[in-house]
């Protein structure tokens, strides 16, 4: 079995996601392959593939860096390398699906997961290997198979192994949007579950001054005389709401992707304010961009517990709070058994259709 990997163009990541992949390597009991992947002087991006792939599977395992274009350049070049190589099978593994929070039309914006969706079956990629989707129909936007694995029985694991007083919490969503996780969480741990609704008011914002008032319009007739639409009542969220108890608890705020932090911080006060003794933040995925790791750190939250499918090394040496989770046994387990025809159920169980 082939297993081509493109390692991230950043000397910052090179050393730590190196040790993962040798670890997955390990794993499956092969070798990595033999691929240059280098950028020119004008930022190009050039792929050499230094071995015969020809009717070959090959797995071409890719992380998301800081430069998330050009990590998606080294991965559609590498992917119509392996294809004009006469590779059988192209299996991308990407355990985070960039661009996956855009997965909605906002105003006159664009799809854009769709779009890169698009660009990797029009590569060559024949399957894809993910994890915890954003929103699990961006299965839809390809048509290849696609694998959405699973986190949760790792951080599961977690809770109960390094929790020592976990019967003690409540699993909490930071909003409503998140519930259904926090439920999935709370019924698999027999534990109570607490929703977040609304947002902080503050008297001096533009809400009160009327900076945000919308402008006059002009009443424009409709097409047809007789044809009235009604109007949309505009949506105003409430302020700060906590849906069940967590008073003497300790709040467990899951969520999938955690990056811009503010979210995540606004809700530990909250939780903090309503008497809860310890926050932890779990998420399969840990972006943490830019000050993320700082404000964590000098934050209520005591401990933000993430998985290694994208690589944080440097942002853990600024926050010691910052916990790594190893889901590379999963990903091992699906490139053998993709590789040898079997049934990938096995590693699904136990996972409902809601999850």
């Amino acid at each position: 079995m082939h297993c081509i990997v493109s390692l991230v163009y950043l000397t910052c990541y090179i050393a730590s996601y190196c040790f993962e992949l040798m670890f997955l390597c390990r794993r499956l009991g092969v070798e990595l392959g033999k691929v240059q992947v280098y950028q020119e002087a004008n930022r190009e991006t050039r792929v050499q593939i230094e071995e015969s792939v020809r009717s070959e599977d090959v797995f071409i395992i890719q992380t998301v860096s800081k430069d998330v274009n050009t990590t998606i350049m080294e991965l559609l070049i590498m992917v119509y390398a392996c294809r004009t190589s006469c590779a059988r099978n192209i299996i991308g593994v990407i355990p985070y699906f960039p661009y996956s929070k855009q997965c909605k039309m906002r105003k006159r914006g664009s799809i854009v997961s769709k779009l890169l969706a698009s660009m990797m079956c029009k590569a060559g990629l024949t399957h894809l290997i993910t994890m915890d989707l954003h929103q699990k129909e961006i299965q839809g936007f390809f048509n290849i198979p696609v694998d959405n694995l699973r986190a949760s029985p790792f951080l599961l694991q977690y809770i109960q192994e390094e929790i020592p007083d976990y019967r003690n919490a409540v699993i909490v969503a930071k909003s409503p949007a998140s519930a259904k996780r926090a439920q999935s969480f709370a019924e698999r741990l027999r534990l109570g579950i607490a929703v977040i609704h609304g947002e902080a008011q503050d008297a001096e914002s533009d809400l009160v001054d009327g900076r945000h008032s919308p402008p006059a319009v002009k009443n424009i007739g409709a097409i047809h005389p007789s044809l009235e639409i009604p109007l949309l009542i505009p949506k105003e969220k409430p302020p700060i709401t906590v849906v069940g108890d967590v008073g003497g608890r300790i709040a467990i705020i899951v969520d999938d992707i955690i990056d811009d932090v503010d979210s995540f911080l606004a809700a530990a006060e909250t939780l903090k304010e309503r008497g809860a003794y310890k926050i932890f933040v779990m998420a399969t995925h840990g972006i943490l961009s830019s000050d993320a790791p700082r404000l964590i750190e000098e934050s209520a939250i005591d401990e933000v517990v993430v998985t290694n499918t994208i690589p944080h090394e440097i942002q853990k040496l600024q926050c010691p709070k910052i916990k790594t989770v190893d889901i590379s046994m999963i990903l091992s387990e699906a490139i053998h058994r993709i590789h040898n025809g079997e049934s990938m159920s096995y590693l699904f169980r136990n996972i409902g259709m809601d999850d």
